[in-house]
């Protein structure tokens, strides 16, 4: 007997429009607290009270002198590590007191970039619909840094939020990557993203036991950075709400194999603890080809034509730096900015890559408004596309395919 019933109606759906997420605005903001790097080594070791560990000290001057860092911002100061002597020796639990610093300071450096994106946006406050926090170092507690920032910036109360924590460098690119996907499944969502780092959950005195934390305190900063993250339909009226920096086109996320130990992140009585293997540089060096590669492809972008893109890499370090260039042989002038915002800023970790944005589009404004007399220059503000590269524990690396605003026709 055959089945009865009512007959299948097919429903053709009208097409969604292409919603391209962009980002809008950016801003960042640092601790007033600036230490020079070759007056670093003698301040880190009085305030530490290790001034008799004479050759560690020597040990760390020649780190500050090939790290490639003229100055950085950090929140500790010697009045602050004489208000708490617990973060000062290693066998007493300091994390309160670590975390108390984070909760108190943070908010407000982040609240400063924040607020530098937004009056560059040009819109209230309360037009945000969507908060993406990242730290690695703000504490971990609920409510937390996020919900301290929609207060000070008086943000909706209706604003959905969204804290990330210990992603490492990687942080601001996985931030990004959210704040992406958000924009471009909603219509009309604007996404203010921000990452905030200190260094005081993480500062110790010097010891001969952990050498690699000299590496670490020769090179991470604290800082704030921030971003409007928008998409624009095909047929949103709005398309001149504001003049896109770039346009981010795709998001991946790959994990370098077998180095699940080369970075290491962890929360632990001391505050945060970390791990940086000594051969981080080789094994990046090693791998970063192959991993842009797989990620690239799809957006017939890995022809091995590296120097036809602009880049925007975290610099973690110098040797990172380094390492990208040598693997992908990169002209020195793709890296000049995240060279320059590490030599002015140091290592901010998930804070480091909108300096590191915010750097490419001052520099491609200004070649653009002087007409591009260098004639490498000029070569490189003409790219359209480029690519931005952090790297976080794991080692994991966050890529985004970027396109360049208003150098071709943005419609």
């Amino acid at each position: 007997m055959a089945a009865t019933g009512s007959p299948i109606t097919v429903v053709e759906e009208t097409p969604t429009p292409v919603r391209r997420a962009a980002v809008l605005a950016i801003g960042t903001a640092n601790p007033s607290h600036c230490v020079r790097q070759d007056e670093f080594a003698d301040w880190y070791f009085r305030v530490t009270k290790s001034d008799h560990l004479a050759m560690l000290k020597d040990k760390m001057k020649r780190i500050c002198g090939k790290s490639g860092i003229k100055k950085r911002h950090i929140l500790p100061t010697e009045e602050m590590l004489n208000a708490h002597p617990q973060i000062l020796d290693r066998a007493v639990p300091s994390l309160n007191a670590r975390m108390g610093i984070a909760a108190d300071a943070l908010p407000e450096v982040a609240a400063a970039a924040a607020a530098e994106a937004i009056a560059e946006w040009g819109r209230p406050a309360s037009h945000i619909t969507h908060l993406v926090v990242t730290t690695s170092t703000g504490g971990a507690a609920a409510p937390g840094i996020d919900l301290r920032l929609a207060a000070l910036l008086s943000l909706h109360p209706a604003v959905q939020r969204t804290l990330l924590y210990l992603h490492g460098c990687g942080g601001g690119a996985s931030a990004l990557r959210v704040a992406k996907d958000l924009a471009e499944n909603t219509r009309g969502v604007r996404v203010l993203v921000v990452a905030v780092e200190t260094g005081a959950t993480a500062f110790r005195p010097p010891d001969e036991a952990h050498l690699e934390e000299l590496v670490g305190a020769a090179l991470f900063a604290d800082g704030a950075g921030s971003a409007i993250v928008g998409a624009i339909a095909d047929d949103d009226p709005a398309v001149q709400e504001s003049r896109p920096i770039f346009h981010l086109v795709s998001a991946a996320q790959v994990t370098m194999p077998e180095t699940a130990r080369a970075v290491e992140l962890r929360l632990g009585e001391v505050g945060v603890e970390y791990r940086l293997s000594a051969v981080l540089p080789s094994l990046v060096r090693d791998s970063i080809g192959r991993c842009l590669m797989d990620t690239l492809a799809p957006r017939g972008l890995a022809g091995g034509g590296w120097n036809e893109m602009f880049w925007a890499v975290h610099p973690g370090s110098r040797a990172i730096l380094d390492s990208y260039e040598a693997a992908l042989g990169l002209e020195p002038k793709k890296l000049a900015a995240s060279r320059c915002v590490l030599s002015d800023y140091g290592n901010m970790l998930g804070a480091t890559i909108f300096f590191v944005l915010d750097e490419m589009r001052r520099r491609r404004r200004r070649r653009l408004g002087e007409g591009g007399d260098d004639e490498e220059e000029e070569g490189d503000q003409k790219c359209v596309w480029g690519v931005m590269s952090a790297l976080g524990p794991g080692i994991t690396v966050e890529t985004m395919v970027l396109r360049a605003a208003g150098v071709v026709d943005e419609h």
